[in-house]
């Protein structure tokens, strides 16, 4: 299983959409296998979710993102978790261990680079 996490290098980004890039852990059960940084290549509506599905996540998790993403990754059944903050690796642990569920945070404004929720 692949899980991305959109980030500001280490941390959580607060916009899926504006996040500097993804942390991307290749994961089996609950043991990291591998991590990468792979940089966001651009925010154009729906194209980071194909992107993401692209390179085979089956789990995104980020501070906060807009509906028309959570919809086509809902299409390519990727899991969206949002509401997440802290260290990236850290919320991938949580997830892996049950600890981490998605508050359902939606973006509603992209005019800005700030916390979503």
């Amino acid at each position: 299983m692949k899980i991305a996490v959109a980030s500001e290098g280490k941390m959580i980004t607060g916009h899926f959409g504006h996040c500097e890039g993804f942390n991307v852990y290749t994961v089996r059960d609950t043991l990291i296998l591998n991590k990468e940084f792979v940089v966001n290549p651009g925010h154009k509506k729906g194209f980071l979710p194909n992107f993401l599905n692209d390179l085979g996540v089956n789990v995104i998790i980020a501070g906060g993102m807009g509906n028309g993403a959570i919809e086509i990754f809902n299409e390519k059944e990727i899991k969206v978790i949002t509401g997440a903050s802290g260290d990236a690796e850290e919320a991938v642990n949580n997830y892996l261990n049950g600890k981490l569920v998605s508050s359902g945070a939606v973006c509603h404004q992209h005019e800005h680079h700030g916390e979503c929720g």
